[in-house]
């Protein structure tokens, strides 16, 4: 991609004060995007504009949009990216878990498209960019909602990318896999041997190591980009080949 692929492209980031919500939010302002970030918490970001965010709240999520078209004119991208997990299996999860695990990542992620497919409908069109996993499509252990709500996810978002292609909106999912950020470290910390268990992961990617947040963040920038116009209802694995190898190891 060119530099400054986003030169003055007004983008909504949500989940962005860690993790890959940060790095995607950081590429995005280095690629000379404006940039709106949704989350609870502040991040420690150069050269974005905050607003304080619940994504499971929809009149919150219309709020961060019209944030955006206050600050800078419109809103060409939007990055569903906020969500949870908790690991339990169906058996262990509470409905306390269940409301909260798909209210931010299905809910949430509903919010942010119905809001930006809103506005640019009427807009001339935009992208639309959400953030599943490779979870959506294989099961991990014990993580039953987490799961299931990634599914949903996914086919939330070629549902956006049929129904309103021609009102010029492009919806795409990225599916990352073992990422290096704080929700997996908090994997690692809960078995009786971390370093082990860090170990046995990363031995079962191909490259030979975990994702970073910028190796996500630079497909989302992508997608986001007119590089990708002719892309859309698209979903794209970022996780080191870990999925596409067999089952059975050598």
């Amino acid at each position: 991609m060119p530099v400054g692929a986003l030169d003055g492209k007004s983008v909504v980031v949500t989940g962005a004060s860690s993790g890959i919500g940060e790095a995607i939010a950081h590429r995005m302002v280095s690629e000379g995007a404006q940039v709106v970030v949704g989350c609870r918490s502040e991040p420690a970001l150069n050269g974005v504009a905050w607003v304080p965010t619940d994504v499971v709240d929809p009149v919150a999520v219309d709020a961060l949009v019209a944030a955006a078209i206050d600050l800078h004119g419109g809103m060409d991208v939007m990055v569903a990216n906020a969500g949870v997990q908790i690991e339990k299996t169906v058996a262990d999860t509470t409905d306390a878990d269940f409301d909260q695990v798909i209210g931010v990542n299905v809910r949430g992620v509903f919010n942010c498209c119905r809001a930006a497919v809103r506005h640019m409908s009427d807009h001339g069109g935009g992208s639309i960019v959400t953030v599943g996993s490779v979870a959506g499509n294989t099961a991990d252990h014990r993580m039953a909602v987490y799961n299931a709500s990634k599914g949903a996810v996914h086919s939330l978002t070629r549902a956006v990318a049929v129904d309103h292609g021609r009102d010029g909106v492009r919806c795409n999912a990225i599916r990352p896999g073992w990422i290096a950020t704080e929700m997996v470290e908090a994997v690692f910390a809960q078995t009786e041997d971390p370093e082990t268990m860090r170990a046995a992961v990363v031995a079962r990617h191909p490259v030979g190591r975990l994702g970073s947040p910028d190796d996500v963040a630079a497909l989302a920038v992508w997608l986001a980009s007119d590089e990708s116009a002719f892309v859309s209802g698209s979903l794209f694995t970022v996780d080191g080949g870990l999925t596409a190898q067999s089952p059975i190891g050598s």
